[in-house]
């Protein structure tokens, strides 16, 4: 059960920030892989996964609408090996980020064991429109005594 945050008649179209948020409180939270994200300029964001012991062929990364997932996958190489110690796990994970509208993924590389995605943010343009009032003849031009505003505003241009 989904407690709705956006129940405002104000808030007109915002069901899709309930939907991203309901997803980004299920993604996994057993902190593995660790991970940094930074501001790289005024409009870049990086990811940087510590993905030690991965190659490129072990991980995938996808967008899936507007969620990024990271998934690594490793094969077993210890076929013949003998451990004594074995504490570098050689196990799977998936690690997902709900990215905002208009978020772009730019790249990514592996360096010394750690995954970078580079991430774009658009910058926010300032949008004025003008909406245009006409004259309508109907039912709803009418005030509420019943005076027709269309032609209140005919017979004073008339003077």
């Amino acid at each position: 059960m989904t407690t709705r945050m956006f129940t405002s008649p104000l808030f007109l179209g915002f069901d899709h920030l309930e939907q991203m948020l309901e997803r980004a409180s299920k993604t996994s939270s057993d902190g593995y892989p660790p991970y940094n994200i930074e501001q790289t300029s005024p409009t870049g964001l990086r990811i940087t996964l510590a993905v030690a012991g991965f190659t490129m062929d072990d991980l995938q990364i996808t967008q899936e609408d507007n969620q990024l997932v990271i998934r690594g996958r490793q094969t077993d190489d210890s076929q013949g090996r003998i451990f004594l110690h074995r504490g570098i796990a050689a196990r799977q994970f998936q690690r997902s980020f709900v990215l905002a509208e208009g978020i772009e993924v730019k790249g990514a590389w592996l360096d010394n064991g750690l995954l970078h995605i580079d991430l774009a943010k658009p910058q926010p343009e300032v949008r004025v429109k003008t909406i245009p009032i006409t004259r309508n003849s109907s039912a709803s031009a009418m005030r509420p005594n019943g005076t027709d505003v269309g032609a209140l505003v005919d017979s004073k241009a008339d003077r």
